[in-house]
């Protein structure tokens, strides 16, 4: 007998809950992670652009594994080997040992990106309404979980913080949705992935996509050297480092678990522009902060301000791809590929164009959200699993040539 979809509901965002928890564990303890090994800002740079490459690699291998078994068990795997990539880059004695981990953990970080959202677009078409901005808030509860503890182990070795590697895998053994529940074929049968992806409209999930490399290079620069910039650029006390991520997430919380009434009840694309303007305007606040304490100000209301692209960005995808679930679970792996690129622009540029100042670095982000305010558009606010319509008072854009 099909268990409900509250139960679905909730081992999905138990997924992203651990994702943000195991990765927001990681990226606050960056500076005892440069002292361990000694890194420069370009060391670290380094590093954040092997798991972004890597995570890429894991995206794709999702989307083959998707094709051939269950979202769900490629959720399994990814959870099992995201907690032993973490587990050795927290606890590796040796560096070969820690590079090891980042292999590890940036594959699994792949697949769990894509896995969690092919998993919440699947549940969002049965609900027939917004549900992916409060499944993208689990991901941030996480995170402000994983920051909480960190700020509370500040003292503890960095060894034993490996401990966070307990929860993913526990929660690879929830009840993620089976492929037998998700909705049935609406365009005919799909052999494969290559087969699902055949007339998918990628215009105008490009301009999506788009909007979703904006966000991830802001929300990547952010939660990336944000500790960083606390600790050496406005000298944030060592204990307060985290305070970069936890209001940031605090703000990103609220917003996204507001954010399926507010989107249902204005559209996407007024919300997304307000946001932009609000992103910005933190982003201004943390480039000129004179003292730790504004700079944490500007996180937060960058937090607040970007924290509903993502959601939005991976619903307007599946609603535009259509079709049978194994087209959309292609779209959707293919169109996560877009959150390595922002990831990229994120943490490495942000840590080249601030090699010698990192108040520099976060001038990129500043000037580029403000792209999502012609992008909002092709955001539309079409009900998941149906056509989109324009938003009140707006012509969407014309997509059907394409389809």
């Amino acid at each position: 007998m099909p268990l409900p979809l509250s139960r679905h509901r909730l081992a999905i965002a138990a997924g992203f809950a651990t994702q943000g928890f195991v990765f927001i564990s990681l990226t606050t303890r960056l500076p005892d992670i440069k002292d361990r090994w000694d890194l420069s800002e370009l060391g670290v740079s380094g590093v954040l652009l092997a798991i972004v490459l890597l995570a890429g690699a894991g995206s794709v291998v999702a989307e083959r594994l998707a094709a051939r078994a269950a979202s769900a068990r490629v959720l399994r795997v990814g959870l099992v080997l995201a907690a032993v990539g973490a587990a050795l880059m927290l606890a590796a004695p040796a560096w070969p040992a820690y590079l090891a981990g980042v292999a590890v953990y940036g594959v699994g970080l792949g697949m769990v990106d894509a896995s969690t959202n092919m998993q919440a677009v699947a549940l969002e078409v049965r609900y027939g309404r917004t549900i992916l901005p409060s499944f993208h808030g689990a991901w941030t509860f996480g995170g402000l979980l994983g920051a909480a503890v960190t700020l509370a182990t500040a003292d503890v070795d960095l060894a034993w913080t490996a401990l966070v590697a307990i929860l993913p895998v526990l929660v690879a053994g929830a009840a993620f949705l089976p492929r037998d529940d998700a909705p049935a074929d609406t365009a005919g049968p799909a052999s494969s992935a290559a087969a699902a992806a055949i007339a998918v409209p990628w215009r105008p999930i490009l301009m999506v996509g788009l909007g979703m490399v904006v966000f991830y290079m802001v929300d990547t620069a952010a939660q990336t050297w944000g500790a960083v910039y606390l600790d050496e650029v406005v000298a944030a006390p060592s204990r307060f480092v985290a305070l970069a991520t936890l209001p940031y997430l605090v703000a990103s919380l609220i917003v996204r678990l507001a954010g399926d009434r507010v989107v249902e009840r204005y559209g996407a694309t007024p919300v997304l522009r307000i946001g932009a303007v609000v992103a910005c305007a933190g982003l201004v606040v943390v480039t000129a902060a004179p003292t730790w304490g504004i700079a944490v100000l500007g996180f937060t209301l960058t937090g607040a301000g970007i924290s509903v692209v993502a959601p939005l960005s991976f619903s307007a995808a599946a609603r535009i791809a259509g079709g049978s679930v194994e087209r959309v679970d292609a779209v959707i792996a293919r169109f996560n590929q877009f959150n390595y690129v922002g990831g990229l622009l994120g943490a490495v540029l942000t840590g080249v164009v601030g090699k010698d100042e990192l108040r520099y670095g976060f001038v990129v982000p500043l000037f580029l959200v403000l792209t999502l305010l012609p992008l909002a558009r092709w955001f539309g606010s079409g009900r998941p699993g149906g056509p989109e319509r324009p938003t009140p008072n707006e012509q969407a854009p014309e997509v059907s040539a394409e389809r």
